[in-house]
């Protein structure tokens, strides 16, 4: 796991969790929605781990939707606070950009 993915997990379950403006229209192009995105959290799995990103640590995880179906969405803790946890951007993989599990990008 990462640290980042743990902070994320502990504000999520606080409830301190913001949705970007990105992150919102990112989610509901792709139609998946931000109670699917809470709820799958916890069976996420670290896609990428950035815990020195410009802007705050994140992490890419892969989640499922309540069908089943693999989405990606981005996690953030703004830079220099502890929380909230923010929803930066989330999609479904492109299965021409991502291998069969959507955990690697093709090259």
């Amino acid at each position: 796991m990462s640290q980042t993915f743990d902070l994320v997990t502990d504000l999520v379950a606080r409830d301190e969790v913001r949705v970007s403006l990105h992150g919102q229209e990112e989610l509901q192009a792709d139609g998946i929605r931000i109670r699917e995105v809470l709820s799958g959290l916890s069976d996420g799995f670290v896609v990428e781990d950035y815990p020195d990103f410009g802007k705050g640590p994140c992490v890419l995880l892969l989640q499922r939707d309540a069908e089943g179906q693999a989405i990606h969405i981005v996690w953030g803790i703004p830079k220099g606070k502890s929380g909230p946890a923010v929803i930066v951007t989330g999609y479904r993989p492109d299965k021409e950009m991502w291998e069969d599990n959507f955990l690697r990008r093709l090259t």
